[in-house]
């Protein structure tokens, strides 16, 4: 996996469009003058967790002796889970979590911009092939930089696309992610059992 295709798998899996309405929504309570420090804050947080378990995730699965091959099955089935609530979102399974007041690293920085399936797919690529963390720190920097201008940017991005362009946009990611994750998936099943 290149650099570029690692960093378009992390923008997608951040999925920055498809979160335009949770930040706003868990921006409500917030002061306008203030949103975009509140924004800048938790980016800044969510670029921090993201290259502490980029770094450090692959000890943490040692310590739990958890295998390559189970963090791609996993990783597969959370990426799965995710795109499909994506593409079929109800009220039951909505992503969007209730905020009062000004929000603290939950839920902007984790798990809306670091949640698990980017942080699966970080571990599951440095998994593969450890000797090339820069490769993948730079993955993660680009995806990071992308959806940051964009959710930065939120309230310009939602008036100029909509609500049913958001929605699209969403829709069309969830669609790319669910082959990703069937791939993911199909890769762990295949290592498993050649075993």
């Amino acid at each position: 996996m290149t650099l570029l295709s690692a960093a378009v798998l992390m923008f997608f899996v951040m999925d920055p469009l498809g979160n335009v309405p949770f930040f706003l929504s868990a921006l409500r309570p917030v002061e306008p003058a203030r949103q975009r420090r509140v924004i800048a804050r938790e980016l800044v947080i969510a670029l921090v967790v993201l290259v502490f378990f980029l770094f450090l995730g692959q000890y943490i699965l040692d310590v739990l002796h958890v295998s390559a091959t189970a963090l791609r099955i996993s990783g597969g089935v959370v990426l799965l889970l995710i795109a499909m609530r994506m593409i079929f979102p109800t009220p039951a399974t909505s992503l969007r979590e209730d905020v009062e007041g000004e929000p603290f690293i939950v839920p902007l920085a984790v798990p809306y911009t670091a949640g698990p399936s980017a942080l699966a797919t970080e571990l599951l690529l440095v998994s593969r092939e450890p000797d090339r963390w820069p490769v993948w720190l730079g993955a993660v920097l680009l995806a990071w930089l992308a959806t940051a201008a964009i959710l930065f940017f939120a309230t310009g991005v939602s008036r100029y696309l909509g609500e049913r362009g958001l929605i699209a946009i969403e829709r069309l990611m969830g669609m790319l992610l669910i082959t990703v994750a069937v791939q993911m998936l199909m890769d762990g099943f295949s290592q498993a059992f050649a075993r």
